[in-house]
């Protein structure tokens, strides 16, 4: 059966793809290789340890306090808890990274919100 012009562009350009397939996956390695020749050449020259890892640094607690009141997740459908969660992660996460981070409080958290965050991470018990 006859082929046409674009079936047989597109087989031609799939054969390549496949012949190229073992160049790609040793350039990929190369690529890795180097890179992980370039990490341990900075680490070897940086005595300070694993630069990857961020150094404690003094922390200034400040004074301002946030708090999220939690008490209308029952006002709202699972899609915005979810959301609402995803939020709250974030600005923990962020809070811990700050150079001055602040008070963080959670109120009136159960319901939806905490079943969700029980479900999706296990971790948030252990917060400060």
């Amino acid at each position: 059966e006859p082929m046409s012009k674009r079936q047989r562009k597109k087989l031609l350009k799939q054969k390549q793809w496949e012949e190229q397939k073992d160049l790609r996956r040793q350039k990929r390695k190369e690529k890795r290789q180097k890179r992980k020749l370039e990490r341990q050449s900075k680490s070897e020259t940086n005595n300070e340890g694993n630069d990857r890892k961020r150094m404690r640094r003094e922390v200034v607690p400040s004074t301002l306090r946030l708090i999220v009141d939690c008490s209308f997740d029952d006002l709202m459908v699972l899609k915005d808890v979810k959301k609402l969660h995803k939020q709250i992660q974030r600005c923990y996460a962020e809070n811990r990274k700050a150079f001055h981070p602040v008070q963080f409080y959670l109120t009136s958290h159960g319901g939806q919100l905490k079943s969700n965050m029980n479900e999706n991470d296990k971790g948030w018990v252990n917060w400060k």
